[in-house]
């Protein structure tokens, strides 16, 4: 067995005073997510789509083709102000106050060659690299427990995954879990983008500045584009993995135009030449946007299968599960009607 250490870019410091330049570009409107080079914006982010209800049973586009299929409720109060019956404005949504940063922070990603198959180690603790976090429980005296009083605070976890170095698509896509579908590359879970009770998580849940919160278990996570990983806003760069092993790419092609649905599948992805495992290449990939269902609507590829709530794939608390042998869930869709002709 030989492992050797991936490159695994380090995220830069995001600073106070940074991300307050962040939230007030947003507000501007006038550069929401600034680089370098040259953007061309499609979405409007004073009317984005709402993506409440487009919850499907079999591959979709624009849906997330859920394992839940009832939903008991939680997260957000209510609508807050923000949304507009069938959009939301982003300028207008407050995040959660605070900035604590977090030392004992540890993300790792190593490779683990066994005869001929190739495999990616993703291990840590689940908390962000070098990257803050809003101060969860949300405080009495914080304008955002107004709309979200989420109770939970952040803590450790143990995550270890196994996946692909080379994931290759299954018959047939299969259902997204409640809880973690991917990971981002600051050690950060990614779950799908619904909440407790089905909404679009991303518009109706109150997250701190870095688009972030964490559930009962203190897993602190993402559910859609985080301003406190650089790359999201650059032209088609690695972001984070799904569950699958396939890559999680950022929000612009190669020539500075935002990807939407439109220019995705069923499974918010497509077949592009990107880098991959160090080299260019032809692959397919998932693309995080700013429109709903923002990462992985199902999964192309073979997930793994943690244990928890949710269906295949919806662990908590099972991430050590694709180190030690646990089956992956059966292809195809969830129980439900079949697709339309």
């Amino acid at each position: 067995m030989n492992r050797q250490p991936s490159r695994v870019k380090i995220l830069e410091t995001l600073s106070l005073g940074a991300a307050i330049l962040v939230v007030s570009s947003l507000l501007a409107g006038a550069a929401a997510f600034a680089t370098t080079r040259e953007q061309t914006d499609v979405l409007n982010i004073h009317a984005l789509p709402l993506g409440d209800g487009r919850i499907s049973s079999y591959p979709q586009r624009g849906y997330v083709m859920s394992c839940m299929t009832e939903f008991r409720g939680g997260g957000a109060r209510g609508s807050g102000p923000w949304i507009h019956g069938d959009t939301w404005d982003l300028t207008e949504k407050p995040a959660v106050q605070g900035q604590i940063t977090w030392p004992q922070a540890q993300f790792e990603i190593t490779t683990d060659a066994n005869e001929r198959v190739v495999s990616r180690i993703i291990t840590g603790n689940g908390l962000p690299v070098e990257t803050s976090t809003g101060i969860f429980p949300v405080g009495f005296d914080d304008p955002a427990f107004r709309f979200d009083r989420n109770p939970n605070s952040i803590s450790s976890q143990n995550i270890a995954l196994k996946l692909p170095m080379n994931p290759t698509l299954a018959e047939s896509p299969s259902c997204v879990p409640m809880g973690m579908i991917g990971v981002a590359l600051n050690g950060v879970a990614i779950f799908n983008a619904l909440d407790a009770a089905g909404r679009d998580a991303v518009a109706h849940e109150v997250q701190d500045v870095c688009g972030g919160h964490p559930q009962q278990q203190g897993q602190y996570h993402y559910h859609g584009p985080s301003p406190c990983l650089p790359d999201e806003t650059q032209h088609e760069k690695l972001i984070g993995y799904a569950l699958d092993g396939f890559g999680i790419y950022s929000m612009y092609d190669a020539h500075g135009r935002e990807l939407t649905d439109a220019d995705l599948d069923e499974c918010h992805g497509r077949t592009s030449e990107v880098e991959w495992n160090g080299e260019r290449r032809s692959i397919y990939h998932y693309v995080l946007t700013r429109e709903y269902p923002y990462t992985v609507g199902c999964f192309r590829g073979t997930p793994l299968h943690l244990r928890g709530p949710g269906g295949p794939g919806g662990g908590m608390r099972g991430f050590m599960a694709g180190l030690f042998g646990f089956p992956p869930p059966p292809a195809g869709s969830p129980p439900g009607p079949p697709p339309p002709p």
